[in-house]
């Protein structure tokens, strides 16, 4: 003879099956939002370049200073160019003399004695080609 549960048991069962399976996706969730732990995003242009901070301009038209150390890292980011793949995109080391006012960056930075201290510098030149433009162009 076969033992059935009552329907009650049966529900009160699944009904755990949901909680730990939602408290376990929660749990994944919460872990994955504080994996950059306290760093902060700053994202804009460079309006000022110093020996030791930068000047962003945020799209929301704020400026915001970001302290430069030793430890500072410089990635240039290279967007596809015209007829390229869209996955294309390159990035490099670089280094702080690379950056010109008007690049485009995302800097991930730390908190620090009351200012923000770059660990990350990702830049973008802002036109075609930042060196091309640099070039003198020849006297007709």
């Amino acid at each position: 003879m076969r033992h059935q549960h009552p329907r009650g048991v049966r529900m009160e069962t699944t009904m755990k099956i949901r909680l730990l399976t939602l408290a376990a996706a929660l749990a994944f969730a919460g872990g994955a939002a504080f994996a950059h732990g306290n760093k902060v995003h700053v994202k804009g242009t460079v309006e000022k370049i110093a020996p030791d901070s930068l000047q962003v301009k945020t799209p929301e038209g704020k400026m915001v200073e970001v302290k430069l150390a030793a430890s500072t890292v410089y990635v240039q980011h290279t967007p596809p160019k015209h007829g390229d793949a869209p996955d294309t995109n390159e990035d490099r080391p670089a280094k702080m003399s690379d950056l010109a006012v008007g690049d485009a960056v995302v800097i991930h930075a730390t908190p620090k004695d009351g200012n923000l201290e770059a660990d990350e510098v990702k830049f973008s030149p802002r036109g075609p080609n930042k060196l091309a433009s640099a070039e003198p162009k020849p006297k007709s």
